[in-house]
């Protein structure tokens, strides 16, 4: 499982990449927004720092406005992945990137037949919203568990990235489901490192 930090801060960037497990970045304008950064020069920090992919949103609803966008974004790193709405118009644009050869992912992805979309219409990865999920009383890891499903009975090869891991629960049960990509925070990363009896060995403590 790669792990892909869901930020927009460099700095976090960094902090992440000297523990050694900066695999790739997830880059929104509302992450950069609330970091008081500009949103491209964050993704270009983010891809200079990471030789992983580095996947980025547009800011417009229409096909033109995306396709132009997306072609713009995808000039400011070596492996800009263009994320698309889960929509017909995002799949149409979908379709337009796979002719220019520039990778992209269907995310806002809330049901297993969204996912199964997705696969057609042969986007590089897909990205289940599983906090947004939970915040409406649903377990957004069970959508996890049926996509896997899916794409394991027709040998899809999209990738699932679970996107909006908010804690290390959720990054677990992803790796034991068997998902690509786990995008996180740098906090969530940092507190799989944590455990209550570590922090007994850690302090000296005699069992």
């Amino acid at each position: 499982m790669r792990f892909f930090l869901d930020s927009a801060v460099a700095d976090d960037a960094r902090r992440i990449k000297d523990l050694g497990f900066l695999d790739g970045a997830w880059v929104s304008q509302v992450a950069a927004e609330a970091a008081g950064v500009d949103y491209r020069k964050a993704i270009r920090e983010l891809a200079s720092l990471t030789d992983g992919p580095v996947l980025v949103e547009t800011g417009s609803d229409d096909p033109k406005g995306m396709y132009k966008e997306g072609r713009e974004l995808a000039k400011l790193g070596k492996d800009i992945i263009i994320r698309l709405p889960l929509k017909p118009e995002g799949m149409r644009v979908a379709r337009l990137f796979a002719q220019d050869q520039i990778a992209t992912c269907a995310s806002g992805v809330f049901s297993a037949a969204q996912a199964l979309i997705a696969a057609k219409a042969n986007v590089s990865y897909v990205a289940p919203s599983v906090g947004l999920l939970d915040e409406v009383g649903t377990i957004g890891m069970d959508l996890v568990e049926q996509v896997i499903r899916v794409y394991d009975n027709y040998g899809f090869q999209t990738q699932i990235v679970v996107s909006e891991a908010r804690n290390p629960i959720h990054v677990l049960d992803a790796a034991l489901m068997g998902a690509d990509v786990a995008a996180m925070p740098a906090e969530v990363l940092e507190q799989l490192f944590r455990h209550p009896l570590s922090e007994e060995m850690r302090a000296g403590r005699p069992s």
